[in-house]
């Protein structure tokens, strides 16, 4: 049996450091423009670019955030971050949008893509649909039991990654319009309130 990655989020560089000194084998950590966790201080591109390489210095993983939902107006910006991040190498992209994959495919070929719960991966045709388009790593939705995670475990050979703590959301994994109907800030791009 494989030992499972202990994968802590990293909001800026202290946090990096704190959860690489505490144990974890891997970090995700991001931009605030496209990334969930846009309430982290996160990472411009030459500090994105010094905490992959701290981390792969220490031996760990470090994967990059580009989980937003993203529109139209955010496509041109995200093609040119996914380009950046050639340089930045991270050992891995998180994504949640079918179109993001598409670009970071043709973009980074050899970036290994993991799904991230905001996809809502909660039954194994959803797990087999993403393995099939090249993801290497399936975030599931956190709102499955054991046996559910287990069925998918079974169904496909990528990894699988679950939550043990973390935002429990009042809707599947942020897909929540309370925070946009009371503050003014949308949950599905990173500005969530936590309302509930």
């Amino acid at each position: 049996m494989n030992k499972p990655e202990l994968l802590a989020p990293a909001g800026d560089f202290e946090k990096l450091i704190t959860a690489i000194h505490y144990g974890a084998d891997a970090v995700y950590l991001g931009s605030s423009r496209f990334s969930l966790r846009h309430k982290a201080d996160n990472f411009e591109l030459e500090e994105l670019k010094r905490a992959v390489e701290y981390a792969n210095q220490k031996g760990k993983r470090a994967y990059v955030t580009v989980n937003i939902f993203p529109h139209n107006r955010d496509i041109g910006p995200i093609r040119q971050y996914i380009g950046h991040l050639k340089t930045i190498r991270p050992d891995a992209i998180i994504l949640s949008d079918p179109g993001v994959l598409t670009i970071a495919k043709r973009l980074y070929p050899d970036l290994p893509i993991h799904i991230s719960t905001q996809a809502n991966i909660t039954n194994k045709e959803a797990a087999l649909f993403w393995e099939s388009m090249g993801a290497r790593r399936l975030i599931l939705s956190r709102e499955l039991t054991i046996d559910e995670i287990r069925e998918i475990r079974d169904a496909v050979s990528v990894e699988i990654e679950v939550f043990v703590h973390g935002s429990i959301c009042i809707s599947y994994s942020g897909r929540c319009y309370i925070s946009s109907f009371l503050a003014s800030r949308i949950a599905n791009l990173g500005h969530c309130t936590n309302s509930c």
